[in-house]
């Protein structure tokens, strides 16, 4: 059974209403007062854990906040998973799930490197999937059809770059020494010591730059259903491909996964990743 293409159509649209309705909670606090709070304060996590330090801000609540109203005003039967506020009606037919701010750590450091995702599980799978930024106005939209890029006022096909191996690759993660544990950390060096070229930072940024072409591979761990699922259906609506460290399709909760735009790196870094996978 598939989503009929009207149906979809009419999800596309509503997607990019969500990310207007984040951008417009989101713009007015971005390098401006954004109420930082550290959501791991008081947890006595190791100082070098990345959990130790956890901001969210009012710009990641109220974002959250508003792309649920408007859920609920025009689909009150959909489910909603949402980094900030929870779950509701999990297993809804449709499920929205939702990351405001990707990237806070960015956002609180003045960067344009965080991103709104918001993706759409339809009978437990994702079919369609955002990564906007809005400070500099991209939209990333993908799903079975094709994926493309709303940039301002444009709309342009994307869709991955051809690498015949690793070596060629460029490739990235946000936080190898924060994000990954001893054995991840290994076997991340081992693709980065084979790969072109690394770059550090961007968060799900990154996944978008794989969807347009201009980054072959992002390898991350630990990731939540919200960090993650947006994304699935903009890489492979681009021709991309986004497994765990396994090689297999991405679980519902997240964790090790890779993003590659051609199979052959993918194949190559995999051999290091399999290892570490959990």
């Amino acid at each position: 059974m598939t989503l009929s293409a009207d149906r979809l159509a009419t999800l596309d649209a509503f997607i990019i209403d969500l990310n207007r309705a984040s951008a417009r909670a989101i713009l007015p606090l971005f390098r401006a007062d954004h109420g930082l709070e550290d959501k791991g304060a008081g947890k006595n996590l190791p100082r070098e854990s990345h959990a130790a330090f956890d901001p969210v801000t009012e710009a990641d609540r109220g974002a959250e906040a508003a792309i649920r109203q408007l859920i609920a005003e025009r689909y009150p039967e959909h489910g909603v998973i949402g980094e900030e506020y929870g779950e509701d009606r999990p297993d809804a037919e449709f499920v929205w799930v939702l990351d405001p701010i990707d990237g806070t750590r960015a956002f609180i450091s003045g960067l344009p490197l965080w991103t709104t995702l918001i993706g759409l599980r339809w009978q437990g799978r994702p079919v369609l999937g955002s990564i906007g930024q809005p400070y500099v106005d991209e939209i990333f939209v993908g799903h079975a059809g094709g994926s493309r890029l709303l940039a301002r006022g444009e709309e342009t096909p994307i869709r991955v770059r051809e690498c015949a191996n690793i070596n060629d690759a460029v490739i990235a993660t946000t936080d190898p020494d924060a994000c990954f544990d001893g054995a991840e950390r290994g076997a991340w060096l081992q693709v980065r010591a084979a790969a072109k070229l690394a770059r550090l930072g961007c968060d799900a940024y990154a996944y978008a730059m794989v969807a347009m072409g201009k980054i072959d591979m992002v390898i991350e761990a630990g990731l939540k259903a919200w960090d993650i699922e947006a994304a699935i259906p903009v890489v492979e609506g681009a021709g991309g491909l986004v497994t765990n460290w396994r090689g297999e399709p991405i679980g519902p909760k997240g964790g090790q996964m890779v993003i590659s735009g051609d199979r052959r790196p993918l194949d190559e870094a995999l051999v290091s990743l399999r290892r570490s996978a959990k």
